[in-house]
């Protein structure tokens, strides 16, 4: 294999390069450190052009998508941009999934992608496709470089773009010719958008509006989201709740941004959150929406959500601002800048009474569930783990009963200590997440907890893991059916099951990891839960531990689709 040599730093001025070698020395302008990928005859020149420094490294995943949900996981836990790359045709439709992943839980993402060359585009050429057309409406640019003198430039803006303002997934699809041509590049060569200008700063006067409202209100919630992890706003946070004691409710993909062991937290809420959250939200007078987009799994009934009392509405994207729920007090701005802002002039108003009965729901209506034999609960391997594992622990998931078991059950204390597809809601996303995961935070223990049915759509990334040393490990909880969509059909089709038991023949998981070579073990009591979960945290390497569950467990509480607080599904005990 042909040496690596640092590239970065030896070029010199008026020096003809190739458009493969501009893409790479534009990446590295970007300090971009790693790239998941997939080679193919459109983008082998990029891959052979980066394998000549030791600058980035190209991490090999083992499917498309795998790669587009590595660098997702990647840039969840870092803030930075993580970056995919892929061939033409097929190799570029298999990111599309990662990318819509990235655009619709906000995280800085460009995937690069091989195309055919410019001469023969539009005719159906070999592994072709349209992927500006396919991607428009899920990033939030698209470039097809038609100018290698552009190169520069495009992936400057394309980089600005991805983690500016909102966050989100900007593509490059860049023909093979560009790649193969020869030019000398102008790094220097700025770019200008004036349409796109995102707002960071708050507007006072409606900052003195908010302090007002806080300072009237008895009964005030804080519902924050992923706006307040990307943009870095916990402590803030954190600040703005020290001085008034308001409690905190958080969405899924706002997981961490407030510490759950703190008195004031209200954990999940909507959908499958807490009955104390959904309680205390639907009896608010004021609610304090942070970085939030009011989806359909938060409020249910959009129309009864939060209907008793006022809300302010802090987010950096406009657009969201009355889109689902009209705000009182509308704020477009950075949340971390409003809050600063804020935490300079709030006051806390008389909540006594009303600290009072949220404390009272928190002890009267707990998470809940009723053990089953000598069974291995679901539910009690997310408390086990959160016990064992470091607070500092990264969680990754992927989609299903276990996504939501995780997020009620596990105690997050830190932001970006979460990663998982809340928006989209794609199975397969635990594994590959967890490996670009590991890879932003390499001191940090990454613990991808999933379903069987969402292992089994990127088990393949095992050798990914191999290969590169990257210490993730994974909990399978195995019920051998698609969990999610059986406790559909038992609460709302009368137990009528449509291809949701896919466990016969059934799957040998610790063969699939031998196969891999990564050690695995298989727990099917609860007296060997403990012990497992240290046998894979103590693991050098690569680790998956399969648990098995029984599959009639219910993620609950739970408000149906549509619904509001008072068709809430509670455990019986």
């Amino acid at each position: 294999m042909m040496s690596k040599t640092q590239i970065t730093g030896e070029r010199t001025e008026n020096e003809p390069m190739r458009g493969c070698e501009i893409i790479r020395e534009s990446l590295i302008e970007q300090e971009v450190e790693h790239i998941f990928g997939y080679p193919g005859g459109a983008s082998m020149e990029i891959h052979h052009a980066l394998n000549k420094t030791d600058a980035i490294d190209l991490i090999l995943t083992r499917h498309e998508q795998g790669a587009s949900f590595a660098a997702g996981g990647y840039a969840r836990v870092t803030g930075k941009t993580g970056v995919c790359m892929a061939t033409s045709g097929p190799g570029a439709t298999n990111l599309i999934t990662g990318i819509q992943d990235a655009m619709m839980d906000s995280i800085p993402l460009v995937a690069m992608t091989g195309q055919v060359p410019t001469n023969v585009i539009g005719m159906d050429a070999f592994q072709e496709s349209d992927i500006i057309g396919a991607t428009q409406q899920m990033t939030k640019h698209n470039y097809l470089i038609q100018d290698i003198d552009d190169i520069p430039a495009i992936f400057a803006e394309a980089f600005y773009i991805a983690n500016s303002g909102r966050p989100g997934p900007v593509l490059i699809d860049i023909p093979k010719d560009i790649q193969q041509g020869y030019t000398t590049p102008d790094f220097s060569k700025t770019f200008d958008r004036p349409g796109y200008a995102p707002n960071y700063e708050a507007n006072p006067h409606q900052v003195k509006q908010a302090a007002k409202a806080i300072k009237e209100a008895r009964k005030p919630v804080i519902y924050c989201g992923g706006g307040v992890v990307s943009g870095d706003a916990a402590e803030e946070l954190q600040k703005l709740v020290d001085k008034t004691g308001i409690p905190v409710t958080t969405t899924m993909t706002g997981l961490g941004a407030f510490p759950e062991n703190r008195p004031e937290a209200l954990n999940m809420l909507g959908m499958h959150g807490t009955e104390y959250s959904n309680l205390a939200v639907a009896q608010a007078d004021l609610l304090i929406a942070l970085g939030v987009r009011f989806d359909d799994r938060v409020t249910g009934k959009v129309e009864e959500f939060a209907k008793h009392g006022k809300i302010i509405h802090v987010d950096i994207d406009p657009a969201e601002i009355n889109k689902n729920k009209v705000a009182d007090i509308p704020i477009a701005s950075d949340v971390a800048d409003a809050l600063s802002k804020l935490n300079d002039i709030v006051e806390a108003g008389d909540y006594d009474y009303w600290l009072e009965q949220i404390q009272e729901w928190k002890q009267e209506r707990p998470l809940r569930y009723k053990s089953k034999g000598d069974a291995i609960m679901p539910q009690e391997v997310c408390e086990k783990l959160s016990d064992l594992a470091p607070d500092d622990a990264i969680i990754t998931t992927g989609v299903g009963q276990h996504q939501v078991f995780a997020a009620l059950h596990y105690n997050f204390k830190e932001p970006r200590t979460w990663v998982s597809s809340c928006g989209l809601g794609a199975m397969g996303f635990g594994l590959p997440s967890a490996l670009g995961a590991k890879l932003g935070k390499p001191d940090r223990e990454v613990i991808n907890i999933d379903g069987d049915g969402s292992f089994m759509m990127n088990q393949q990334e095992l050798a990914a893991a191999v290969q590169h040393d990257i210490n993730a490990k994974t909990i399978i909880l195995n019920n051998h059916h698609l969990g999610m969509v059986v406790q559909w059909e038992d609460r709302f089709y009368g137990g009528d099951r449509g291809d949701t038991y896919i466990g016969d023949p059934e799957v040998d998981f610790l063969k699939i990891c031998e196969g891999m070579k990564v050690p695995a073990r298989r727990i099917t009591t609860r007296d060997e839960l403990e012990d497992g979960l240290q046998e894979l945290l103590d693991h050098d390497g690569p680790f998956v531990l399969e648990a098995v569950v029984p599959y009639e467990e219910h993620v609950l509480p739970m408000i149906p689709a549509g619904g509001t607080i008072d068709d809430m599904i509670v455990p019986v005990i």
